[in-house]
């Protein structure tokens, strides 16, 4: 590995590279490209910019490289051939992610990390392969929202270093940040245009335009919605379809028109009349059954459904009171009650779920079961919910999570919080970015711990609890995403946060896993090993 560094930002970046589990000898051809939108506000503000640089560093041994704010290589300006060569070796082409846990200390993973220019110089770089080479990286931030936009990096051999690669790269960013604000003016124009154009098509109706740092609406639209709606809204402009259901924080159902734009999306609501349902025919003529993961909310599905008129027998209770007399207890209810709610019947022996299922077949009463998943049920508990004909499945959270603003609205009110109390759309989305095992039951106790820590007043993301703190993975993952993520997140949970054991768990690579752990919204915990 060669000597330690000395320089404090350093030492500070190879232990959080450490951390990580990444070796030094790593082999530095071992990555995954994505692909990069060369029509992108960033690009399109530095081109003019890195043209002027590559013509100054022609015929020179310095390479000029452009990443984006995910720390994404997407444009690269060489001296010559040679270095072009040499660059590529080492990893620098288009498409390549460049943070410190797969590429180790180095003027853009590093700057990437501290948001502040960065040298790297020789052996300060961690990965071995790197140590010949010296870089300057400086940060791209937008002018009017002060997020980084990217990073701008230097690199030359480290016998050609100089110390004039720092004035000579802030001078470049100051060009493409002023660059970036002249387009930002463009796009909030073209934003403005695409909403004027959706008020006048549509009379009447709410219209929303969203855009970077951007927030358009009508008259119609800001007496429907409220900030918690409009974070859900921000997050559908990732990657909703033209038209889609929503269920806004107040309960209103709407229909969605979306409608992109070069810069930002613009929303056309239609708010769908409410059809309430009767349940009690349903139950009547077939026996209903609610199932879903714990914690999704079965009971309140079923108080909800058929209010609070109904006699309860929950499985769990058999510990206590033996089969025979839970059983004949029951059986009574069956012939004298009007509706019955079984609750939990994956919990039942399998006698007594035989019994049940036998009981059903000449109830009088009206008659509601609940139990966990149907892929998980067998045997004798199959047979019991196969004369439910009428069925209502309760998705898990993290399927529901244009629904978290209203959830956790409606849990506030339940648990009397101070009607000054609210989550700020930040904190909706780093809620709505989290897998949510214990589904409403989870959900219910961050809101509890939130009330004990702020008692009146806006909750930012700061006032989660920190292990629900981070970047909001707002889109719906499709079933094989789901499993791709539920599988590294157990990997992670098994190896307590090692991401080199995790890899090797999976039988992936780390590049592979890190690849996975930021396109699937994974908040892994950081590894003490």
């Amino acid at each position: 590995m060669g000597s330690s560094p000395t320089r404090p930002v350093i030492v500070q970046s190879w232990q959080r590279v450490a951390m990580s589990g990444l070796d030094p000898g790593v082999p530095v051809d071992n990555f995954r490209v994505e692909d990069v939108d060369r029509r992108s506000r960033l690009i399109v503000a530095a081109a003019p910019v890195l043209d002027d640089l590559a013509q100054e560093l022609e015929n020179t041994g310095f390479s000029v490289v452009l990443a984006d704010r995910f720390a994404r290589l997407v444009d690269l300006r060489f001296g010559n051939r040679e270095v072009r060569t040499r660059m590529e070796r080492l990893g620098s082409v288009r498409g390549r992610r460049f943070r410190e846990e797969d590429t180790g200390t180095n003027s853009i993973a590093t700057t990437f990390e501290l948001r502040s220019g960065v040298a790297v110089h020789g052996d300060e770089h961690f990965i071995d392969k790197l140590k010949g080479l010296s870089c300057y990286g400086h940060p791209i931030l937008h002018p009017v929202t002060k997020r980084l936009e990217g990073v701008l990096d230097i690199t030359c051999l480290a016998a050609d270093d100089t110390s004039l690669l720092a004035p000579f790269l802030v001078r470049a960013v100051r060009q493409i940040e002023e660059r970036l604000l002249a387009g930002a003016r463009e796009a909030e124009r073209r934003i403005l245009a695409g909403f004027q154009t959706a008020v006048q098509r549509y009379r009447g109706r709410p219209v929303v335009a969203l855009g970077e740092g951007v927030l358009l609406a009508n008259t119609a639209a800001v007496d429907l919605l409220d900030s918690a709606d409009h974070a859900v809204l921000r997050g559908m402009a990732v990657d909703a379809p033209a038209r889609s259901h929503l269920n806004l924080s107040s309960g209103q159902a709407v229909l969605v028109a979306t409608e992109k734009t070069a810069d930002g999306s613009v929303f056309t609501l239609e708010p769908m009349a409410h059809r309430p349902v009767s349940t009690a025919q349903r139950i009547a003529s077939t026996p209903v059954l609610v199932h879903g993961e714990p914690g999704s909310g079965r009971t309140t599905a079923v108080r909800s459904m058929i209010g609070s008129e109904y006699v309860s027998m929950d499985a769990a209770d058999i510990a206590d009171h033996g089969e025979s007399s839970w059983v004949s207890r029951l059986d009574g209810l069956l012939t004298a009650s009007s509706t019955v709610v079984i609750e939990a019947v994956h919990l039942l022996p399998e006698s007594v779920a035989r019994q049940v299922a036998r009981g059903l077949r000449s109830a009088r009463a009206g008659i509601v079961l609940t139990c966990g998943p149907l892929a998980e049920l067998r045997g004798e508990h199959v047979g019991l919910v196969s004369q439910c004909l009428e069925r209502i499945e309760l998705a898990p959270l993290r399927n529901r999570r244009d629904e978290i603003p209203a959830l956790t609205r409606s849990m506030l009110v339940n648990l009397a919080a101070p009607r000054e109390l609210r989550f700020t759309p930040g904190a909706l989305e780093s809620l709505a970015g989290q897998p949510w095992p214990g589904n409403l039951r989870e959900l219910e106790s961050v809101t509890r711990w939130v009330m004990k820590t702020r008692v009146i007043g806006d909750v930012t993301v700061q006032d989660l609890p920190e292990s629900y703190r981070g970047r909001a993975h707002c889109r719906t993952l499709t079933p094989i995403e789901q499993a791709e993520r539920n599988a590294i997140v157990e990997a992670l949970r098994l190896t307590k946060g090692n991401k080199k054991d995790a890899a090797k768990h999976l039988g992936i690579s780390r590049t592979t896993l890190y690849n996975a752990i930021r396109t699937l919204g994974i908040f892994a915990p950081v590894s003490r090993i």
